[in-house]
């Protein structure tokens, strides 16, 4: 499992961060809210655990940034304040769970297992972009009969039509971030799809950007 920790307190981060690896959850950590947003955007994380005091941008505008881009990863807000006011805008604004500081970290861990437990909010079971329908449940494009693989990959593309993903986080994702494939197992199966596109007259392409990954584009 790998978490995103967004959390300015550099000796409270260092001491959740230590447990959490002691219980073999991987963590990428923020000290600020530009910093998380950053990360919250990419399709690296079961879990986002939220601080809602930060510099730079507050931890509901993380949140609100991260559900207007349809990104339905679960997510827990912690604040110092421990205010029924802070709880609400947290849950209102999309947030799955909240944790009041101080906590335990053995109840966080609980909240982090039991949020990645449940099952994701799926608004619809289809995803369009530009004349595609992907049935995320029948795993078919337009149509077309795809792999588990094929499927996961083109949604991770879908979902971030203005970001590169790299290939790094497509094996991570599809792959799991322990599984010990070579980069090569990518490139095959986005050879996969861009024949798949072809097969249904996509308007778009499987773009490849040097250094960075894949792209979801129109065609020229």
């Amino acid at each position: 499992m790998r978490i995103l920790y967004v959390e300015d307190e550099k000796f409270l981060a260092e001491a959740v961060i230590h447990v959490l690896g002691k219980n073999k959850i991987k963590v990428d950590h923020a000290e600020d809210g530009e910093e998380g947003l950053r990360l919250a955007l990419k399709p690296n994380y079961d879990c986002i655990v939220l601080d809602i005091m930060l510099p730079k941008m507050s931890g509901i505008e993380i949140l609100k940034a991260v559900r207007a881009r349809g990104i339905k990863t679960p997510v827990i807000m912690l604040s110092a304040l421990g205010e029924v006011e802070d709880k609400v805008k947290g849950l209102e604004n999309g947030a799955d769970d909240y944790l009041a500081k101080p906590f335990k970290t053995a109840e966080l861990i609980a909240r982090i297992n039991a949020v990645c437990r449940r099952p994701a909010l799926v608004t619809s079971e289809k995803l369009e972009c530009n004349g595609l329908t992907l049935d995320v449940t029948n795993r078919t494009l337009n149509g077309l009969a795809l792999t588990d693989k094929e499927a996961e990959i083109l949604m991770m593309l879908m979902k971030n039509p203005e970001l590169a993903v790299t290939k790094q986080q497509i094996l991570a994702h599809v792959w799991g971030a322990e599984a010990e494939f070579e980069e090569n197992y990518v490139e095959v199966y986005i050879s996969y799809l861009r024949k798949k596109l072809e097969k249904v007259r996509a308007k778009v392409a499987i773009k490849t950007i040097r250094g960075l990954g894949y792209k979801l584009c129109l065609k020229n």
